[in-house]
């Protein structure tokens, strides 16, 4: 079995430059494993400058080209499995697309404080938060066409973690039939998790990090008290709740795909710029 990790830094999705950071340092964090080879989506690094919003969507372009470079890249590597490290919510969209083709019974498990099924018309402009919508094939056209297999039916989506919605949230949910629950209390239980992973061959992991509740880890996009988003709020998992979880996961299920998205290491980018200010670390001769 060939695994790759599948280093996409794309944080135009997202609107903000700490992505592209944050992915690289998320790359090390990881246990090191020589038989899964880092295998990198070119996505140019951040350049200070405002992308235009195009057919309601921030830097349309760049959100493409990276999707598009995320395909590439995965068919000439033609893994089995993907560990995809973002980079923000976006990055799950390539590699489950994918998977989705190469393993027929295959289901979602997305670990997140949010749904990720905006639309144009909810005017959220950032991307990332339309990414499972996409993958449900009613999401945003340019989005969901560059898909090339099947798109995943609402039966094979569980969220794990989901806070309070939006009423068009809401609305899409019921729409497409999506079986959920706001877990603001008790988290899905093993035993639920279990019966969903029963069903199918192969598990896709989607886990977002701002699950995680920001007043205890502060990687986060919602420790960052001058980002608003779209108005949500953060998640309400201890990190020993989250390891409980991923473990059931792991030890219950075949997983196949496993993304980490949106860490956002803040008070460490601010290190790294303040660094780059200085003489002594960019000299050249």
């Amino acid at each position: 079995m060939k695994t790759i990790r599948l280093l996409y830094p794309d944080y135009v999705s997202g609107g903000l430059e700490t992505y592209y950071f944050g992915a690289h340092l998320m790359a090390h964090i990881l246990p090191e494993n020589e038989r899964q080879p880092l295998v990198k989506v070119k996505i140019a690094p951040p350049d200070g400058w405002e992308k235009r919003v195009t057919d309601g969507i921030y830097g349309k372009e760049e959100v493409l080209a990276g999707i598009r470079e995320a395909m590439k890249v995965i068919e000439e590597e033609q893994p089995d499995r993907i560990i995809t490290i973002g980079g923000n919510c976006m990055v799950s969209q390539a590699p489950f697309d994918y998977l989705h083709g190469r393993y027929a019974n295959t289901g979602i498990i997305w670990v997140d404080a949010h749904p990720d099924v905006s639309m144009v018309k909810d005017q959220h402009p950032n991307a990332h938060a339309r990414v499972l919508g996409s993958l449900l094939g009613y999401g945003d056209a340019s989005l969901s066409d560059l898909m090339k297999n099947r798109k995943f039916q609402a039966d094979e989506i569980l969220y794990v973690g989901l806070q309070g919605l939006h009423d068009y949230q809401e609305q899409f949910l019921k729409d497409m039939g999506v079986n959920y629950r706001v877990q603001t209390g008790d988290f899905v239980s093993e035993e639920e998790m279990r019966k969903f992973m029963d069903r199918f061959d192969h598990i896709l992991v989607h886990f977002d990090v701002d699950v995680l509740d920001e007043h205890l880890f502060h990687s986060t996009y919602f420790a960052n008290p001058e980002l608003v988003g779209d108005g949500s709020g953060g998640g309400k998992m201890t990190l020993e709740e989250l390891t409980k979880i991923l473990r059931c996961i792991a030890d219950n299920s075949d997983v196949v795909g496993f993304t980490i998205a949106e860490y956002l290491p803040f008070d460490e980018y601010k290190l790294h710029q303040m660094f780059a200010g200085l003489g002594i670390f960019t000299e050249r001769d």
